[in-house]
């Protein structure tokens, strides 16, 4: 416990700029403006807000390889991480309330255990959906939701998770490159949204800007990827 305390007070003495939140327990919210990703430095990351509350409360995140969706996902995470520690944020400003955090950030198999990945990930997935009996509100970010299955499964098993988090009161981010879950928020458009990271091409080069933009993304990436490595 000290040496927690002592990483968390070094930090806050390395980034003197950066605020303390405004934790308001009387709203289910949580707002964060221009964040950055506490481990990276300054003159590397791109920031980005988001705005969750009652009338968005879940965001599909779309997007090309290496665009920036997981670490956005994990931006948010250590910043919520951080508040909840009582602890300066790496953002210009964050207002949010208390909360729970369920992730599925980087999931693994285990030949020792004998589980593959995707049994893995539905059961961090049954440990997420645990969390929201509990009486904090949850906070969930799942990347790329049931990779290790076809894609009728995935949209299907995919489809019912979300709505079961939505219907449970949760908030949180889900991201993907299967863009057939990207309608889902067309039937939930009050408390559902589709938000995307995007690239270009210059002259046989891709170029990222790391920027959230509102939408779902409308290119992929992946065949230039294979290009560039001499695939």
């Amino acid at each position: 416990q000290l040496e927690a305390l002592a990483a968390l007070a070094t930090y806050h003495f390395e980034h003197p700029e950066d605020p303390f939140p405004r934790v308001d327990a009387t709203s289910k919210h949580l707002i964060g403006y221009d964040m950055g990703h506490p481990l990276m430095p300054a003159e590397q990351f791109v920031t980005n807000s988001i705005t969750f509350d009652e009338g968005r409360r879940i965001f599909i995140v779309s997007g090309s390889n290496m665009s920036g969706k997981s670490t956005f996902l994990r931006t948010v995470g250590v910043n919520v991480v951080l508040a909840m520690a009582a602890r300066t944020v790496r953002a210009r400003g964050m207002e949010l309330c208390p909360m729970a955090i369920g992730s599925s950030l980087k999931i693994a198999d285990s030949l020792a255990g004998g589980v593959s990945k995707f049994y893995a990930e539905i059961s961090r997935l049954r440990i997420i959906l645990n969390l929201t009996e509990q009486p904090l509100p949850l906070l969930f970010l799942i990347d790329e939701i049931f990779q290790g299955t076809n894609s009728h499964d995935r949209q299907q098993g995919a489809q019912a998770v979300i709505i079961e988090l939505l219907r449970r009161g949760a908030m949180g981010m889900l991201t993907t490159h299967d863009l057939a879950l990207a309608r889902i928020p067309e039937t939930y458009k009050s408390a559902m949204q589709n938000v995307h990271f995007s690239d270009t091409l210059v002259q046989g080069e891709l170029h990222f800007d790391y920027s959230l933009k509102e939408g779902v993304v409308h290119k992929s990436n992946a065949i230039e990827l294979m290009r560039s490595v001499g695939l």
